[in-house]
């Protein structure tokens, strides 16, 4: 039998954030996954800095996605989307995806993802313009 996990609870000012390596001008902060004692998903916080993009890539695991504010074009296969505070997105398993913020404010995201191990691959091109 295994056993129930514990409540958390985890402050704004507890949360460090860390550049991600392939994006420029992202951010990220891990706000509860699997080392925190949640036993199915992690969420974490991005930030995408105004002028930032993040390159086309697949991850091998689902993303649900919240935006918390500011206003940014997301690539979905073949799809450009525009999105703002408020707005939900499901990016599936293995869908070709990126993000450009071509506004002056930072836009920012909630992402839930499964706990384990998630591949990241970049495609050759960059996101397009």
């Amino acid at each position: 039998m295994s056993q129930r996990p514990k409540p958390l609870i985890r402050r704004s000012d507890d949360i460090e954030y860390e550049d991600v390596g392939a994006a420029d001008g992202m951010s990220k902060g891990v706000l509860i996954d699997e080392s925190r004692g949640a036993p199915n998903f992690a969420i974490r916080r991005f930030e995408l800095d105004p002028g930032a993009s993040v390159p086309e890539h697949t991850n091998e695991v689902e993303h649900e996605q919240y935006v918390l504010s500011g206003e940014y074009v997301v690539g979905i296969d073949d799809e450009e989307y525009t999105v703002s505070e408020g707005d939900s997105l499901l990016i599936p398993a293995g869908v070709v995806h990126w993000y450009r913020n071509e506004g002056d404010e930072p836009g920012a995201f909630i992402c839930a993802v499964p706990n384990g191990d998630d591949e990241i691959e970049l495609v050759e091109e960059g996101p397009k313009s």
